[in-house]
């Protein structure tokens, strides 16, 4: 069973950025796009955006939409949420998947990281 597991998360002020990255522990037969979600304390968990692997489109919540980028390195088995303009609400708890496209969007998310925790202060 191939693992996720996310890393870069940490506190940083308004303004400020992270870059989050997701490593596969061996290539994703199953899976031909990966998601990044978040989930703050008393929330729903989230979609932050989507890369499709076949071309590598990318997807994003309106809420992060110019802020937000997602880039993968195929060699490295790796996807990154690079964050920028980070505000309060972007504190969360942010997980990788990996899922299935279909529809047109990526779904069917059958593989989960143990996510990586971001806060934002004011």
């Amino acid at each position: 069973q191939v693992r996720l597991v996310e890393s870069g998360g940490g506190s940083v002020q308004t303004g400020g950025s992270l870059r989050l990255s997701c490593v596969a522990s061996g290539y994703i037969h199953s899976s031909n796009c990966m998601g990044w979600h978040r989930q703050a304390p008393g929330k729903e968990r989230e979609g932050v955006g989507t890369i499709y692997r076949l071309g590598g489109s990318t997807y994003y919540a309106d809420s992060v939409k110019g802020r937000f980028t997602i880039s993968e390195d195929n060699a490295k088995n790796t996807v990154y949420l690079q964050m920028n303009s980070l505000k309060p609400e972007d504190t969360a708890m942010y997980y990788c998947a990996a899922g299935v496209w279909l529809g047109g969007r990526c779904q069917e998310y059958h593989i989960w990281g143990q996510g990586t925790q971001v806060t934002v202060s004011s």
